[in-house]
């Protein structure tokens, strides 16, 4: 399709959703949305619907996407934690929490068990926050999250040359086979736990009852183990594989602008 510029102004599509994937999608890893996306995004409101699904909390999302509650006036739906914490319209609708579905016994033994692999990875270096406690999953990353940009590429790095946390997913999975959990990998440092389920296509329900017709997701990790693999391949949404915020906005004007 042609994209926009030259071309008659294309009309709303109000049961249109664009939903998008946060880091790689709409921003570099864990960084500021542009001004000059964020003034796209603004532009695509006209014409469609759009939404984000994370796996981030808010907190992080709303860091990266707009301060405070100003990212739930951005966008029409905002899904943090894979979509277990839910807002529309501007308005909180609702959360889940991990240890309600899984049970403190459990939990406790994802916990220690992932303290326990860890402390046997030798990295360069090694900081702090090993193990994020959220509402739907539990986040964890072998050099902690609060390692700084130049650290954080280095372990991605290292990562893709030694598939740490590849290794690491498939040590839970065969640990934990059965029980009732699920692992992806998002980001560059660090990967999901939880419930079966709980993956990306939580959002879903509450877009049908909603009444959208037509949800387009876009996401950089739609391969096996990555976080966005499953809602890409959902037969409830149209799946766009991106590699940078940039290729997001190049799909997006050929679609709708």
């Amino acid at each position: 399709m042609e994209a926009g510029g030259d071309a008659a102004e294309r009309e709303p599509e109000p049961h249109t959703l664009c939903l998008f994937d946060v880091d790689g999608t709409l921003t570099a890893a864990r960084q500021k949305i542009t001004p000059e996306l964020d003034e796209f995004v603004q532009r695509l409101r006209t014409k469609v619907k759009i939404g984000v699904v994370g796996g981030s909390d808010y907190i992080k999302i709303a860091e990266q996407l707009g301060e405070g509650e100003e990212v739930i006036q951005k966008f029409d739906y905002v899904f943090a934690e894979n979509g277990t914490v839910q807002y529309r319209d501007g308005k909180f609708v609702t959360k889940e929490a991990i240890q309600n579905q899984l049970g403190e016994e459990l939990l406790q033994e994802l916990i220690n068990f992932c303290l326990g692999y860890m402390a046997l990875i030798k990295l360069p270096r090694k900081r702090g926050t090993f193990i994020e406690f959220r509402n739907g999953m539990l986040n964890v990353s072998p050099i902690g999250r609060s390692c700084t940009l130049e650290e954080r590429i280095e372990f991605s790095r290292i990562d893709k040359e030694e598939k740490i946390r590849e290794r690491f997913v498939a040590a839970l999975q065969t640990e934990f086979a059965g029980k009732g959990v699920k692992c992806t990998r998002g980001g560059m440092i660090s990967f999901d736990i939880f419930p079966e389920g709980w993956d990306k296509r939580y959002c879903l329900d509450i877009l049908e009852k909603d009444g959208i017709q037509t949800i387009h997701f876009f996401g950089n990790e739609t391969e096996p183990g990555g976080n966005d693999h499953e809602i890409f391949h959902d037969p409830r949404t149209i799946g766009h594989t991106v590699t940078s915020p940039d290729d997001t906005v190049r799909i997006c004007k050929e679609l709708f602008l």
